[in-house]
């Protein structure tokens, strides 16, 4: 059974947003994991897009979403949303959420997908005019 479950993606113009959500089963505990997102573009490898970690409330953003793409976290219904504002070209793809094997911070580990083991997934995002 899969712990996590995206949703969220569809075609969206340049410069619009998105917002993406990704539902964590309830026998997870936020507070014991990071939760990050992953793309993977067409003919591109996957990369971290961004982490949040819910017990201290950190977050962590690539370079080429940082000040567009906000993390947050609903406790009470267990879910991390993405929201992606002034999209382009370059964020289409396919993004995921993971969950750490563990508590780890997201400054040193949130972007490395080798330490996330659940994986979703996936929602597509298209960009088109």
């Amino acid at each position: 059974q899969l712990q996590l479950r995206e949703s969220g993606g569809g075609s969206v113009p340049p410069g619009g947003s998105l917002r993406l959500s990704c539902a964590v089963a309830s026998e997870v505990t936020l507070d014991f994991h990071l939760i990050s997102w992953f793309r993977q573009g067409l003919g591109k490898e996957r990369e971290g897009v961004s982490c949040i970690n819910s017990a201290d409330g950190t977050t962590r953003y690539a370079d080429s979403v940082k000040g567009r793409f906000t993390i947050s976290v609903d406790r009470a219904r267990n879910t991390v949303y993405l929201d992606m504002n002034s999209v382009n070209f370059e964020d289409a793809g396919v993004y995921f959420c993971a969950k750490s094997t563990r508590l780890l911070t997201c400054e040193f580990s949130g972007l490395n997908e080798s330490r996330f083991a659940s994986w979703g997934q996936g929602t597509r995002v298209s960009v088109s005019s």
